[in-house]
């Protein structure tokens, strides 16, 4: 899997470049695998009206169900940050739900990563569980 982090890491890095952050200046990629092998990447959309903004991660997983991919084996995020990018608290709850307990990689500007289960990120998720 390690293989596959590293690609996901490239691929995230690369997405970032076509952000469009004008206000933010935070430039977010994301790559998601899907259990096919299919990698959908995604960036950041900002709007000056903020409550309209996307995060990237968001628009990986709308691209990939929009395209009829259901299964997922992991995501990366990642930011012009010397820090790990870590998915914003809307993203852990849309992982939750549409991609379930996958790893999540989260990725520096310089390629580096840690690696935490998304469990780890979003400990006793609401789920659709909740709802009965």
């Amino acid at each position: 899997m390690t293989k596959d982090y590293r690609r996901l890491s490239q691929a995230a890095l690369e997405a970032r470049k076509m952000a469009y952050a004008p206000y933010s200046k935070f430039r977010v990629g994301a790559a998601l695998l899907g259990k096919s092998g299919k990698i959908y990447t995604a960036c950041n959309i900002e709007n000056s009206s903020f409550n309209l903004t996307i995060c990237a991660e968001r628009v990986a997983l709308f691209k990939a169900i929009s395209e009829g991919e259901k299964d997922f084996a992991a995501i990366a995020i990642a930011s012009d940050s010397d820090h790990y990018t870590s998915p914003c608290g809307a993203c852990r709850q849309v992982i939750n739900e549409l991609a379930g307990n996958i790893p999540c990689i989260m990725v520096d500007k310089h390629g580096k990563y840690i690696v935490r289960k998304l469990n780890f990120l979003l400990p006793i998720a609401f789920t659709k569980n909740n709802l009965k």
